[in-house]
């Protein structure tokens, strides 16, 4: 009897530790997050919508997609209707992601939809800057038709530092509410880093400063509304937005879970601060978004995983802006840039699916518990 007491308070306690565990995890200083929360978990209930139904969520849809581009600013139907111009818009977005062109909220493209992403949009002043703008060329080989295009894209009139090589930056490890957000020694190892990402593949050098009011590039964590026109909506959605050049900004989101280690060792409920960075200062340069998933200045990145490395496709659009480097020290550039740090159920926590990794712990812990009764 005593046996069987001891073995059900032991299994209560597990379960007790393992739910806690599953329902939220350490953060940035002063932050408890709950991994099930985002702005755009109700997108995942509208999977199957087509042209002609009325559901309600869809006009926070045309918001999203507003925001981003994919809807012009004199668009009237701001309804829950599926009308014709959503249609086009997810058909654009479904090119630009490489998803199957259908204009139907099939699940791949939801699943697209709800990942963590830059606040830039994919389509600027109604220019396209992925896939759907861009024109192919088709050849012949002996391996049979081949398509090419290049993937990388500019700002509208392709902005850039003009003959300017040598910037410098500022740092601001803290919010506007004076709140710290990660070490101040780590980030500006981190962003060290990632400019010198850039500057291996170009002429370009960076050099950050103490000194906020003379620096090229500015660098902050903001909340909200934050008076740039571009306000962030909290844990995962939108993590960062930077500014063509010569504007300077570079904004993050002071409600992510920062990762600011040095490996590849990031929980599978944060958002890697140097894959971030990389991807901004891009922005800062002049690139536009990619369609190559494994590239830099793709829109999304997966929370837990990390990409730092630059795609060929990154290079050859840095460098039609800006050359190569004199010094032709250009880094190998790998195939594939994107490792997960954790296994393939932990992979599936985007906005939404975190509960399917919190029931298989609660079912585990369930099993544990009746095995030792």
């Amino acid at each position: 009897m005593r046996a069987s007491s001891s073995g059900f308070l032991a299994a209560a306690i597990l379960i007790a530790v393992v739910l806690a565990t599953a329902v939220s995890v350490s953060g940035h200083p002063g932050h408890d997050i709950n991994i099930t929360s985002s702005p755009w978990d109700s997108f995942n209930e509208l999977v199957g919508c087509h042209r002609g139904v009325n559901q309600t969520g869809l006009a926070n849809l045309k918001q999203y997609f507003h925001y981003f581009g994919y809807i012009p600013e004199n668009d009237p139907n701001s309804d829950d209707t599926f009308d014709d111009i959503l249609e086009n818009a997810i058909k654009t977005y479904q090119r630009n992601f490489n998803l199957n062109v259908s204009g139907v909220l099939d699940a791949a493209t939801v699943a697209q939809v709800v990942r963590p992403r830059c606040g830039v949009p994919d389509i600027v002043n109604g220019t396209t800057t992925m896939n759907s703008g861009k024109s192919s060329k088709t050849q012949r080989g002996s391996g049979g038709v081949v398509h090419s295009v290049a993937h990388f894209s500019f700002f509208p009139d392709r902005p850039t530092w003009g003959d300017k090589r040598d910037l410098t930056y500022y740092l601001d490890s803290s919010s506007s509410s004076s709140q710290q957000i990660v070490d101040a020694q780590r980030m500006s190892v981190i962003f060290s880093r990632a400019f010198s990402r850039w500057s291996a593949v170009t002429p370009l050098t960076f050099r950050e400063t103490d000194t906020r009011s003379s620096a090229d590039i500015r660098v902050g964590f903001y909340s909200d509304d934050h008076g740039d026109g571009e306000p962030f909506d909290g844990l995962l959605g939108t993590l960062a937005h930077a500014f063509s050049p010569p504007d300077g900004r570079l904004h993050l989101d002071a409600a992510e879970n920062w990762n600011v280690n040095s490996d590849d060792s990031v929980g599978f409920t944060q958002v890697d601060l140097e894959s971030v960075a990389v991807h901004e200062i891009g922005h800062l340069l002049g690139l536009g978004h990619s369609s190559v998933e494994e590239a830099i200045m793709y829109p999304s990145i997966t929370s837990g995983s990390r990409r730092v490395d630059l795609a060929a496709d990154d290079v050859d659009g840095i460098q039609e802006l800006y050359g190569s480097n004199p010094n032709g020290a250009s880094p190998a550039v790998p195939s594939t840039q994107e490792r997960e740090t954790s296994d393939s159920d932990s992979r599936l926590l985007r906005r939404g699916s975190a509960t399917i990794l919190t029931t298989g712990l609660i079912g585990l812990s369930t099993s544990l518990f009746f095995s030792l009764l």
